[in-house]
């Protein structure tokens, strides 16, 4: 299959990746990170998350972040919500999309959330209803697609199930979420081919972990197969507090920089997304994850 002429980019580094972060990062900085996002080019970003406090504190002040940042029109701010008290926050702070996740693995889905797939999906069905109630739309996760910390290896099968259970309550996306970083060109592809034939490749979108350097071979692999939207950090941003030694996102920067080299559009400028990468790695006190980003810092003439 001809891989698309263009493809979408959903950045999750002010969600996915700072979520993970030790170290409190401001309203200020969140504001600045997705604010810098969106004048790259992007055109989805993730913005935050209505979970409890006590578990993921990065997201205690999204509210705040939603209220502050200067809403462009044709960009989505989606925030990640658990369950309806989660979707109730959502809907006052006047977000246009949401998402839910839910797991391939029993093991890690009762390890993160404390239940079943079955008793996620469940969770999810009056946060979807109430959605729909208020004209927001509902893209759904699907975690451990690749491999599970507990469970090792996942059955294809398995992912495609839980994917076509998001899709029949009223996700109009899937992204496939290699959580851990496991997998490898072949393995995403029969994965990618086992689900595609219960949700349309439309529908479906890939999210790779970069933990053993996989992830743009990974995507390529996807892509091939005709996927046509990609979630990515900016700097390289993320992990998984469930996963020891998850490594981040793969990073936004470095996807761009490949698909704008195929001839694939992103509408994306580069050099102001390695800009945004660069400024809350700054923030962080650390060097970007992204290699385009490091290497632009070194040889600016050589990322754009």
């Amino acid at each position: 299959m001809k891989i698309a002429e263009r493809v979408r980019t959903i950045e999750v580094g002010p969600r996915d990746g700072l979520q993970n972060e030790a170290a409190p990062v401001s309203i200020e900085a969140k504001v600045i990170f997705i604010e810098a996002l969106v004048e790259a080019g992007i055109t989805n970003v993730e913005s935050g998350s209505f979970v409890s406090p006590r578990w993921v504190p990065q997201m205690a002040d999204t509210a705040e972040v939603l209220k502050r940042i200067r809403r462009v029109d044709g960009v989505s701010y989606p925030v990640l919500v658990p369950n309806t008290k989660g979707m109730e926050a959502a809907i006052a702070s006047g977000v246009s999309e949401v998402a839910i996740f839910a797991a391939a693995s029993e093991s890690f889905s009762r390890r993160n959330i404390n239940c079943s797939i079955a008793e996620s999906l469940d969770r999810f069905r009056p946060v979807c209803e109430m959605a729909a109630a208020h004209g927001i739309k509902v893209r759904g996760y699907v975690s451990c697609v690749l491999g599970c910390p507990y469970q090792g290896e996942i059955d294809p099968k398995a992912v495609a199930a839980v994917s076509a259970s998001l899709m029949a309550l009223g996700c109009y996306e899937i992204s496939l979420g290699d959580t851990i970083g496991v997998g490898t060109p072949t393995k995403a592809q029969d994965m990618l081919t086992t689900v595609a034939s219960r949700v349309p490749i439309q529908s479906l979108a890939v999210h790779f972990h970069d933990t053993y350097g996989q992830a743009l071979a990974n995507i390529l692999a996807c892509l091939e197969l005709g996927v046509s939207a990609i979630d990515s950090a900016a700097s390289g941003l993320g992990g998984c507090p469930y996963a020891a030694g998850a490594s981040g996102n793969v990073a936004t920067e470095d996807v761009v920089y490949m698909l704008d080299g195929m001839g694939v559009k992103t509408g994306i400028d580069l050099e102001k997304l390695v800009a945004a990468g660069q400024q809350i790695s700054r923030e962080l006190g650390r060097e970007s994850a992204s290699r385009v980003g490091r290497l632009q810092r070194r040889w600016p003439s050589r990322a754009a």
